[in-house]
């Protein structure tokens, strides 16, 4: 569609962001609704974002994504927080409304979605390990615990911010057991065998990154690996864990999840379903 002088914009702060597929993704779904709006990338910095924040009301944007490292600091700098984004202390949206900034979190519905559309499963009853405790790791143990996971671990580099993470959510989930380790020494053979799904919510794998262990050290034979990290092509974490004869995927699934939660959040009307997921399969396959 062309721009024109009543187009409006959406965008996404992040950095790193030169990687992202959001903006494909959803200028696809904008054009395929008719929507008279753009969605476009920002490199924004941890000492950018107060300025950038306060810019979405100056600019008369619709709202945005935030993507690493944003998710948490956010919080903060907006007017409201819905029931998840407060719980979790994270957002990934952030949606104008009448002149106030309200911060929502649509990550946790997307990566339950990836989890049961990518690797056919559920989570009730499931021992699920998480790596990494930022933003993204917190929306997953919340929606992890709501739908019923019997154990969530959280490992991170710093085990302290993992312990407290878990000290802020346990009280919010009596039906769950919760444990905090270090991401690294003896991790994950403390772990042997004990996961059925094993979620990375850190960089790693961005840039080509692996962690030095197989997947398959902790995760049952039969159990899943879920990836929030993609790119053109499989993760290591990803490769590893199917060589290992693990169910596995990466967060192209995620992502579209959280992107259709989020364009109904900013235009009051779902996207055209599986286009999203659509545009970014067929990103991952141009040459």
């Amino acid at each position: 569609m062309p721009i024109t002088g009543t187009t409006r914009i959406v965008g996404i702060f992040g950095d790193p962001i030169a990687h992202s597929f959001s903006p494909q993704m959803h200028n696809a779904a904008l054009e395929a609704a008719g929507i008279d709006a753009v969605y476009v990338p920002f490199h924004v910095t941890a000492g950018q974002l107060r300025e950038a924040v306060a810019a979405i009301r100056s600019l008369d944007l619709i709202g945005v994504s935030l993507t690493i490292p944003h998710k948490e600091a956010a919080c903060e700098l907006v007017d409201e927080l819905d029931p998840v984004a407060t719980l979790s202390g994270a957002i990934n949206t952030i949606v104008r409304r009448d002149g106030r900034l309200v911060g929502c979190n649509t990550d946790g519905k997307g990566l339950l979605r990836a989890i049961h559309e990518d690797l056919g499963i559920g989570v009730q009853g499931k021992r699920v390990l998480i790596l990494g405790a930022g933003g993204a790791a917190r929306a997953a143990v919340v929606a992890l615990a709501t739908a019923g996971a019997a154990w969530i671990g959280v490992a991170n580099r710093t085990p302290e911010r993992a312990r407290q993470l878990l000290a802020k959510l346990s009280p919010y989930f009596a039906g769950t057991a919760f444990a905090a380790y270090s991401l690294g020494g003896e991790f994950p053979g403390q772990l042997a065998g004990a996961v059925d799904l094993l979620v990375n919510s850190t960089a790693v794998g961005l840039y080509g990154a692996a962690f030095p262990w197989s997947p398959a050290i902790c995760v049952r034979p039969g159990g899943a690996v879920c990836d929030m990290v993609y790119g053109r092509e499989p993760t290591p974490l990803v490769l590893a864990a199917r060589s290992a004869g693990l169910a596995a995927a990466d967060g192209l699934g995620m992502l579209a999840g959280q992107g259709e939660e989020a364009f109904r959040l900013w235009f009051d009307t779902p996207p055209s379903p599986g286009l999203m997921r659509a545009t970014l399969e067929s990103l991952r396959n141009r040459e």
